[in-house]
Formats: structure tokens, C-alpha cells, sequence
């Protein structure tokens, strides 16, 4: 009963960059809330960037300036373009999303993370 799909994790040097998508299925009707967060070894699951239905954003600290959160409301596909890249970034990403489907109500969605590695 819907699910994301994320994609666009990998490994990169220090410096580097990289775009994560997240993409919903099924039959949408709204999307009201859309982040991303990651979890590295050892430590909890926190949050990186969120975005809601009108457009505000926010960022973490450590990421303001190098990550940008965007979606694209046509094809419920929500993106995290990151640039500058720091060995610190290295986790799991996970995309979330607050979704009301046209048949089955509200659903609150996690992808299956992706794994971003920074290292050289």
C-alpha cells in the first residue's frame, strides 16, 4: 500500500557530490510533508532537510550551505542534492514522506535508505 523508492547513494571522496532521489507510488492525492534524514554507525537516526506542501525548507546546521532539498509535486519525487561532501556525511539516508493516498488514506512512508560513503 505505497512505498518510496530511493536511489542515487554511492561513494564519494571529500569534496564530492552527490543527488538523492525518493520517489512515492500509488495513487496520490497529497503529499503534505517531505525530509530526509540519516543514520551513521553508532549513533541515532537525525534529521538533515525537510520541506512541507508550501514550499519552506530547513536544514540542519551541518549541512546548511551544501545540501538543497527539493521535490517534483508531479512526479512525487522529493531530491537531496549534496555538494562539499565531508567524511562526516558518511551514513545511511533515508527519505520520509507524509502521503494521503486517493484509496487508502494517510500513510506515513520511510524509503529503504541508501548508504552515502565519504572517504578518500
Amino acid at each position: 500500500q505505497g512505498q518510496l523508492v530511493e536511489s542515487g547513494g554511492g561513494s564519494v571522496q571529500p569534496g564530492g557530490s552527490l543527488r538523492l532521489s525518493c520517489a512515492a507510488s500509488g495513487n496520490i492525492l497529497s503529499i503534505s510533508s517531505m525530509g530526509w534524514y540519516r543514520q551513521a554507525p553508532g549513533k541515532q537516526r537525525e534529521v538533515v532537510a525537510t520541506t512541507i506542501s508550501g514550499g519552506t525548507t530547513d536544514y540542519a546546521d551541518s549541512v546548511k550551505g551544501r545540501f538543497t532539498i527539493s521535490r517534483d509535486s508531479a512526479k512525487n519525487t522529493l531530491y537531496l542534492q549534496m555538494i562539499s561532501l565531508k567524511p562526516e556525511d558518511t551514513a545511511v539516508y533515508y527519505c520520509h514522506m507524509e502521503v494521503r493516498y486517493v484509496h487508502w488514506g494517510y500513510r506515513d512512508l520511510w524509503g529503504q535508505g541508501t548508504p552515502v560513503t565519504v572517504s578518500s
